[in-house]
């Protein structure tokens, strides 16, 4: 299956690449495409849900991508440790109101939706289990926001029951939708979005954490071959 996964960071996508040999970058509109052995692909799409929405088309489009897999690191809106594993079951973006035209909260118009599936969640989780890995899963409220209003994130976790908050799971989980493409996110918690000291406690858990989620990542490109 040729699959595509999906960071936002460079910083986040380093740690399977060196696993993978640290594949040649091909770039296309500004966006690095590294094509690993077999029939993958990893993107640093960029930060944001423009970027990710791009770079999930361009892998769909110029790659051929049969699933895309949205990974990095996320925000907890629970009290889920640092280095916790994220399975997202589904998709919801916080940062889209049309309340006011009498619309839910979240509802993408385009889509008529307000939240986005992910694709073999129970399957996955099995798989991963059994190679000794501990997901939670749940699901992920994205939005072009980094979360330092505990307001907004108790009235996101409120609205929409997420576990964690990112900025691009759920614009890549749109882009799959309208293509018909499965997808997958699999994140790893990194801060709390109700801690004092949120950006202290990401800098200081992003190593670690991210670690963590690279040895998941290889072992189910590795799985997704069989």
């Amino acid at each position: 299956m040729q699959i595509g996964v999906l960071y936002a960071m460079k910083k986040e996508a380093e740690g399977l690449l060196r696993l993978r040999g640290t594949p040649e970058a091909e770039w296309i509109a500004g966006v690095p495409f590294f094509p690993l052995n077999g029939k993958k692909v990893v993107c640093v799409g960029g930060v944001g849900k423009v970027n990710a929405a791009m770079a999930a088309q361009m892998l769909i489009d110029r790659f051929g991508v049969e699933r895309i897999v949205n990974a990095g690191c996320a925000g907890a809106l629970c009290d889920l440790p640092a280095g916790a594993l994220v399975l997202g079951t589904e998709c919801v973006q916080h940062d889209v109101d049309t309340t006011l035209a009498g619309d839910a909260p979240g509802f993408v118009s385009t889509v008529e939706r307000v939240t986005f599936p992910c694709a073999e969640t129970l399957e996955t989780m099995t798989l991963l289990m059994n190679m000794g890995f501990t997901l939670t899963p749940g699901g992920v409220a994205t939005g072009d926001w980094f979360g330092r209003d505990y307001t907004r994130a108790q009235a996101i976790r409120e609205t929409y029951g997420a576990l964690v908050c990112d900025m691009e799971a759920c614009a890549a989980a749109q882009v799959c939708l309208r293509n018909g493409i499965p997808f997958q996110t699999m994140k790893v918690v990194t801060d709390h979005l109700f801690a004092p000291a949120q950006e202290q406690e990401y800098q200081d858990n992003f190593p670690a954490a991210m670690g963590r989620l690279d040895e998941m990542m290889d072992v189910y490109l590795d799985l997704m071959e069989e």
